[in-house]
């Protein structure tokens, strides 16, 4: 990679202080006597030292909208002397001056490396200004230092390049001392979004690190290279999901001729077997592809330790260092705990189940959210007595209509619902594989209290984003507090302009696996590539793998009231009875259609929602003329394929607002 590839210098935080109080201070630092973090754990906004080719084009970096209006004189003092001190050529800027762009492209056409801090375009940078001027003694902007040193504004950079040459400035023992780092990209986490990001910055010509390290489960589970979607999600969850339809297949099969004479029974261990088998084979794929893609991996966790640095801890404990130019964080996210006596040492979550060496027999699942329901259905297909135990609402920020029919129908399918009680104690009765739990739970309205004993207890209460323990604070990353999740803008850029994230970590975004896919990609190209090329996050398609499936893309029908009004929304629904079904006589009149219409915008489509078999792929489809703007009347005129689920799409004329009958009596 030659001199693409440099190492940053170690921030030294002066803050306007001699060299022997400054090594003072740090020393005070390290002891733990000093209260005041490091300038670049504040809220500050350092743009790392690009080349002169790339500069221009990331240097005009508009960050998120909140004002650090509580940073005082002195914090701002703080961040103007660590970006002085962090890097050789250091302008401070306004991306509508003309003396600063024209200091720039002096910069540029010397072919010498500089960081930008467009003033105008940062938050508090009119009180950053202000701060400067007075520090620097200047009338106004562009304001440029070189090796820590001021040189001024326009008229004195001009001078200083005409009479000395500012390579001689820059020159340590004869020589122009260039910042290098270790790696262009160092990625934290070897999940789907990470292992795109990574592959794709490797084939643009950069030199890549991917860290990846599974910390175990209370119970011990841990897994290989992929992250969760290939190894605890969406891979083993769809092949037990289909587990639970071929048994339903079985039932159907006497009433289309087939004979079975004998009783048909499940084996856990050879489905949870043939599963890992092949998600170990995912495994071993992706290192190959990431040696063939020239992409480095360690087995290792990863965490800031400073600006531009990183420390790798494998298994063993061994620790190493790394610097980069810029950092990917894909770390994504693990299941939540209830916080109460018997969990971690009793229960088990999605990260346990799908590897579990048992069957886990009569089995409690803790919660409503997708994983938890979707776990419910496939337990329960495979003939398990399975309970699940809500707080509140099914499939909360889906839409509620589809989150209570799924509901209705998993429980005529056998899945036993107690609702608003909440585990508040799991103890052990039986040892076992599996044992025997008691669990007390107690009403979420009232003072009740019950009691259920269980082989097996599944918590599904949501997931935490990956994000506490990977030394954020030490390079002053934001993240929400409450969460874990990190703030970014429109480019996946975090408040720290070196330093993205994509996928489940990020704020406000889907948590799926091929939106951190792409998202990531889309990352690359624009910082290496050349590309313009954002993220829609908007009509994104999804798809619960519930006994009955439940595909969705756009608005549900409550977010659709909520921004358009009630009074401007059309809903247009059916249920349907799939043809497959009709012959063993079951389900009749279950699976549900539904769009959402804007009606002031020519009756665009803005919500669809289907449920029934294969709804994935039902729904993946019609997300594409969604993401095109398709209407009602378009739809209308699109002929249908007969007899499968999706035509009754291009027939739906009964609106909610009619009341009219919605039940299907033929094909």
């Amino acid at each position: 990679m030659g001199s693409s590839v440099r190492k940053g210098k170690v921030v030294r935080q002066t803050g306007g202080h001699p060299p022997a109080a400054t090594a003072s201070r740090r020393q005070q630092e390290r002891n733990g006597n000093n209260t005041r973090r490091s300038a670049v754990t504040e809220d500050y906004y350092h743009t790392p030292q690009k080349t002169a080719e790339t500069c221009c084009s990331e240097s005009r970096i508009i960050y998120g909208s909140e004002k650090n209006s509580n940073a005082t004189a002195r914090d701002l003092e703080v961040t103007i002397q660590t970006l002085i001190d962090n890097n050789n050529v250091m302008i401070f800027s306004r991306s509508t001056c003309k003396r600063c762009s024209k200091v720039k492209d002096l910069f540029k056409s010397m072919n010498i490396p500089y960081c930008s801090l467009e003033l105008d375009q940062t938050e508090d940078g009119q009180r950053l200004e202000v701060v400067l001027l007075e520090l620097a003694m200047e009338r106004s902007v562009p304001v440029v230092y070189a090796r820590q040193t001021k040189v001024g504004g326009y008229e004195r950079t001009v001078k200083v390049h005409r009479e000395i040459g500012f390579l001689k400035l820059l020159e340590v023992n004869g020589q122009v001392e260039e910042p290098s780092y270790d790696y262009d990209l160092i990625v934290i986490g070897g999940g789907s979004g990470g292992l795109a990001a990574s592959k794709e910055a490797a084939k643009l010509g950069k030199k890549v690190l991917v860290l990846d390290f599974v910390v175990p489960t209370p119970l011990g589970t841990r897994w290989g290279l992929g992250g969760t979607c290939v190894n605890v999600g969406c891979i083993p969850k769809k092949l037990m999901h289909q587990t639970a339809l071929l048994g339903q297949a079985i039932k159907d099969a006497p009433k289309f001729g087939w004979q079975l004479d004998e009783k048909v029974n499940h084996s856990w261990d050879t489905m949870t077997e043939a599963v890992q088998n092949y998600i170990g084979s995912l495994n071993w794929g992706y290192r190959v592809s990431l040696r063939e893609n020239n992409v480095t991996y360690e087995n290792a966790y990863g965490e800031f330790v400073g600006p531009h640095k990183i420390k790798a801890t494998n298994n063993k404990g061994v620790e190493k260092f790394y610097t980069a130019e810029r950092f990917l964080i894909a770390t994504g996210e693990r299941p939540r705990y209830l916080g109460i006596p018997g969990d971690k040492e009793y229960c088990i979550t999605s990260d346990d189940l799908f590897s579990l060496a048992y069957c886990p027999g009569k089995t409690l699942v803790v919660g409503a959210s997708y994983v938890a329901l979707e776990c419910a259905g496939f337990l329960a297909g495979l003939g398990l007595d399975v309970t699940v135990m809500v707080r509140s609402i099914l499939l909360r920020g889906f839409d509620q209509d589809m989150a209570n029919q799924i509901g209705q129908h998993m429980e005529e399918h056998g899945v036993k619902f107690i609702r608003r009680y909440v585990p508040t104690k799991v103890e052990q009765i039986k040892e076992g594989y599996p044992g025997l739990l008691k669990v007390t739970a107690h009403s979420a309205e009232n003072s009740e209290v019950i009691e259920g004993e269980y082989n097996t207890v599944l918590l599904a209460i949501g997931r935490d984003a990956c994000t506490r323990k990977i030394g954020l604070e030490e390079v002053g990353v934001k993240i929400n507090e409450k969460t874990g999740k990190i703030p970014v803008n429109d480019g996946e850029q975090t408040n720290v302009p070196y330093i993205y994230a994509i996928g489940d970590v990020l704020e406000g975004k889907m948590e799926l696996t091929p939106v951190a896919i792409h998202a990531g990609r889309l990352l690359v190209r624009r910082l290496y590539g050349g590309s313009r090329i954002k993220c829609d996050y908007v009509n994104v398609p999804t798809t619960v793998f519930t006994p009955l499936e439940y595909g969705a893309c756009g608005y549900s029908e409550e977010k659709a009231i909520e921004k358009f009004g009630e009074d401007n929304i059309e809903v247009y629904h059916s249920y349907f009875w799939p043809l497959e079904w009709t012959v063993p006589s079951r389900d009749n009149n279950k699976c549900y259609a539904k769009v959402i219409c804007h009606i002031r915008d020519k009756d665009r489509i803005v919500g669809f929602h289907v449920l029934g078999p294969n709804a994935g792929e039902i729904t993946q489809g019609f997300a594409a003329a969604i993401k095109c703007g398709i209407t009602k009347e378009q739809l209308d005129s699109t002929i249908g394929i007969h007899p499968v689920c999706a035509e009754i799409f291009t027939t739906l004329s009964v609106t909610k607002r009619s009341g009219g009958d919605i039940l299907q009596s033929g094909c």
